[in-house]
Formats: C-alpha cells, structure tokens, sequence
C-alpha cells in the first residue's frame, strides 16, 4: 500500500487517466475527487462489500434449484 500525504486542492495520478483530487478535509474526514473515465467502475469500500455479500449469498441460495433439475 502506498500511502501519501497531501493538502487541499493537491493531487494524485494513477496512470495517465486518473487523477485523485483533495477537496476538503474537516476533522476526521476528507472529501476527494476522482477525475476517470465513465468505463471504469469506482465504488466505496463499505459498497463493494455490501455487493459482494449479496452476490455470495444469491448464488448460495440459488445452487440447490441448481441440482433438483
């Protein structure tokens, strides 16, 4: 992991199409920009987890309609 220190209005590039901006920070919390293309999927961590667990447990449920036919 790399980790970095940056200030309001610096940013941070990942390859030539992403770039990371820091809007505001306040306390705890810091409020950022994420400049990429519309194809690239990005999603909050807590959301990817959430969408995970639902796909884990839809595949789950539906495995046993699987083997009755």
């Amino acid at each position: 992991m790399l980790i970095l220190t940056r200030k309001v209005g610096e940013t941070i590039w990942i390859n030539d199409d992403i770039e990371i901006t820091i809007n505001e920070i306040k306390g705890d919390q810091v409020k950022i920009g994420i400049n990429a293309p519309r194809t690239m999927e990005i999603l909050r961590g807590e959301l990817r987890t959430e969408v995970s667990s639902a796909n884990t447990e839809a595949v789950t449920t539906k495995l046993p309609n699987f083997k009755d036919s």
